[in-house]
C-alpha cells in the first residue's frame, strides 16, 4: 500500500460514516459517534520526532530530507520551543504563544528571531511552539516533522520541553554524531523512548568527517549501546552526512546525495510510513467503524435503517479487502516517465489559461465598444439590427456599463423589437405562430459581436497553448497551462498525436486527481469540525474543480437561446 492508496481508503471509510450519520439526523448518539469517527479520520497525522543534543544536526537533517534549508541551523542551541514542519499551500511560519489563543503568521526568514537563543534568550517572547508550513509533497499526506530543542544545552528547560512531547510522537529519530556518539543526555532520551514502545531510527551524523575505519568503530559502539536498552524492535542505524545530503540535493549532485547515506534512511522511513503506520491506523479505524455499524444494526428497530446499515457493512468489507493488498498494482503511472518534472500552472482568476485570455480579450472589446454604443448612432443601429448581444455577453456588458449607458444605447433595439413584434402580431390572422420568427429577433453566437471576439481569442489562445506544450515536451521541464475540459479537448486536437498531447493529458489527469484529494480532505475536516487544519488549496478545491470541469462562468454560457424556445 502506498500513501495515496492509504488516503483514498480513509476517504472511502469517511463516506461510509457520513452515510450512517445521515440515517437519522435527530439521533444525538448517532451524530456523536459518527463525528468521533470522522474526527479520528481527519486528525490522522504522523509525528516523527527528532531528538538529540544541540548541534547534532537535527534541523539540517530535516532540511536534507525536504531538499531545501527551510529550518534555521547554527551552533547556538534553540530556545525551549518545539518546531513542527507540516504541509501548507505556501511557505510560512505560524507562531503559537503561551497564554494566547491567537497564532501569528510570519515569514520563514523571521523564524530565527523567535526560536534561537541569540534572538529569543530564555524564550522571553513566550513562544509555545512554532509551526512551519511548506508546499512539499512529502508532507501533504499527514507527515509532521517535530524538531525538538537540543538535549543537554545550558538551557535546562530545553530538555524538559523535549521530553514532555514524547507521548505525542509516533516514531523517533535519535541524531547523534561520529565526534561524540551517544552522550549522557541521549542515553537518558533512549531510556524514555524505550518506555514508549515506538519505533526508533538512529542517525549517526557527520560521517564525512571521519575515515572508513573510524566510521565502522563508531557504528559498532552505537550498536552495542543500543542493545543495552532491550528495545522490542531493534532500532535501525544509519550513517549519514546531513550537510552533504542537503548540498547535494540543492546542486542536483546525485553522487553527493548517494555518498551522504540519506537515501537508505529515507527509504526505511517511507517504507515504515506506507507499510506499518498506514496498516496499523487502518486496522484500528476499520475495527472501530465495523463495531459502530454492527452495534447500530443490532439495536436498530427500523427495517429500512437496518437495510442501510447492512449495506454499509458490506461496503466497508469491499474497500477493506483491496486496501490490505500490497503492492498497489493498479496505481496509475505515466508511460516512459511522461509528466515527471512537469506541473500544471493555473491562471489566477479563471483556472484555465485559455478562459483567462478570452476574458481579457472580451473585456478589452467591451470597454471600447460600450463607449461607442453610447455616443455613436450608427453603432446603435447596427446593435439593434443584430438583436443586441447574446444573453451571456449582455450581462457582461451590464457589468462594465452604467444605467446611463444602457439607457443611451438600447432604445434603438427596444424600438426595433416593438416594430417587429407589432408586425408579427398583426400578420397572424388566426394562423399558427412560427416560433423561429421570434427566435430570429434575439442575438445568437453568429450575430453577437462579442461572440466573434471570443471565438478569435479562443483560437489564438489554443494555438499559443499548443505551441507552449510542444516546447515543454521537448525540454521535459516547465509548467503546462491549465485547461478546462472544453479547452483541453481543443488543445489536444491542435496538438495531434504524439508526446505533447500525452504530456497534456497526463499532467491534467494528475492535477485533477490532486484536486479531488484536496476536496476530499476539505469535506472530511469540515465534517470533523477541523476546518482550521485545511490548507489554502483545500479551501479553494471546490471552486477549482468547477472551473476545470466547466470553464469560467463568463466564458462558458450557461444556456443557449435555441434551447429556451
Amino acid at each position: 500500500m502506498d500513501l495515496k492508496q492509504f488516503e483514498q481508503t480513509k476517504f472511502s471509510m469517511a463516506e461510509i460514516v457520513r452515510s450512517a450519520q445521515a440515517i437519522d439526523t435527530k439521533d444525538a448518539d448517532l451524530q456523536s459517534a459518527s463525528r468521533e469517527l470522522l474526527t479520528r479520520l481527519a486528525d490522522d497525522r504522523f509525528n516523527l520526532m527528532l531528538v538529540g543534543r544541540f548541534s547534532r544536526g537535527k534541523s539540517t537533517l530535516i532540511n536534507a530530507v525536504l531538499g531545501y534549508p527551510y529550518l534555521p541551523t547554527g551552533i547556538l542551541p534553540l530556545t525551549s520551543v518545539i518546531t513542527t514542519v507540516r504541509y501548507g499551500s505556501r511557505p510560512q511560519a505560524v507562531l503559537n504563544f503561551r497564554n494566547s489563543g491567537l497564532p501569528r503568521e510570519i515569514q520563514l526568514s523571521q523564524l530565527p528571531e523567535y526560536v534561537t537563543q541569540q534572538s529569543n534568550p530564555g524564550n522571553a517572547k513566550r513562544v509555545a511552539y512554532a509551526e512551519i508550513q511548506l508546499p512539499v509533497e512529502l508532507l501533504r499526506r499527514g507527515l509532521f516533522f517535530v524538531d525538538s530543542p537540543g538535549l543537554g544545552s545550558s538551557i535546562s528547560e530545553n530538555t524538559e520541553t523535549t521530553e514532555k512531547f514524547f507521548p505525542e510522537a509516533d516514531a523517533f529519530v535519535l541524531i547523534t554524531s561520529f565526534d561524540s556518539p551517544i552522550s549522557e543526555e541521549e542515553s537518558r532520551a533512549l531510556h524514555r523512548i524505550r518506555q514508549t514502545d515506538r519505533i526508533l531510527f538512529v542517525i549517526v551524523n557527520k560521517h564525512d568527517t571521519v575515515s572508513a575505519s573510524e566510521r565502522e568503530q563508531v557504528l559498532e559502539f552505537v550498536n552495542e549501546r543500543l542493545a543495552q536498552y532491550s528495545f522490542l524492535r531493534k532500532p535501525q542505524i544509519f550513517s549519514v552526512s546531513a550537510r552533504q545530503a542537503l548540498e547535494g540535493k540543492q546542486s542536483n549532485n546525485d553522487e553527493s546525495v548517494e555518498s551522504s547515506g540519506i537515501g537508505e534512511f529515507e527509504e526505511a522511513l517511507f517504507r515504515f510510513l506506507t507499510e506499518e503506520k498506514a496498516e496499523a491506523f487502518l486496522v484500528n479505524i476499520h475495527d472501530r467503524i465495523s463495531t459502530f455499524l454492527s452495534q447500530r444494526y443490532s439495536h436498530e428497530e427500523s427495517p429500512e435503517h437496518r437495510v442501510i446499515l447492512e449495506g454499509l457493512l458490506a461496503r466497508l468489507q469491499e474497500i477493506w479487502s483491496p486496501a490490505r493488498e500490497s503492492p498497489n498494482e493498479n496505481a496509475a503511472a505515466s508511460d516512459d516517465g511522461i509528466g515527471e518534472g512537469v506541473s500544471v500552472a493555473l491562471e489566477k482568476r479563471t483556472g484555465c489559461l485559455i478562459c483567462g485570455q478570452i476574458l481579457e480579450a472580451v473585456f478589452r472589446f467591451l470597454s471600447k465598444y460600450q463607449y461607442q454604443l453610447t455616443i455613436d448612432r450608427e453603432v446603435q443601429q447596427d446593435h439593434a439590427k443584430r438583436g443586441g448581444f447574446c444573453p451571456l455577453h449582455t450581462w457582461q456588458y451590464e457589468n462594465i456599463s452604467s444605467p446611463y449607458g444602457v439607457c443611451a444605447s438600447y432604445p434603438a433595439l427596444a424600438h426595433r423589437l416593438f416594430s417587429e413584434l407589432q408586425e408579427l402580431a398583426s400578420s397572424l390572422d388566426g394562423q399558427e405562430l412560427r416560433l423561429d420568427r421570434i427566435r430570429r429577433l434575439a442575438a445568437s453566437q453568429e450575430t453577437c459581436p462579442v461572440c466573434q471576439v471570443r471565438i478569435e481569442a479562443e483560437k489564438a489562445a489554443v494555438g499559443d497553448t499548443a505551441k507552449r506544450i510542444h516546447e515543454i515536451a521537448h525540454s521535459q521541464t516547465g509548467s503546462v497551462p491549465a485547461c478546462c475540459l472544453v479547452h483541453l479537448a481543443m488543445t489536444s486536437a491542435a496538438l495531434g498525436k504524439g508526446k505533447p498531447m500525452q504530456l497534456l493529458l497526463v499532467s491534467h489527469a494528475q492535477f485533477l486527481e490532486r484536486l479531488g484529494e484536496d476536496a476530499q480532505r476539505y469535506a472530511l475536516r469540515h465534517d470533523a469540525l477541523r476546518r482550521y487544519l485545511t490548507s489554502e488549496e483545500e479551501c479553494r478545491a471546490s471552486q477549482l474543480l468547477l472551473l476545470m470541469l466547466a470553464g469560467h462562468r463568463n466564458v462558458s454560457a450557461p444556456w443557449q437561446i435555441e434551447f429556451l424556445l
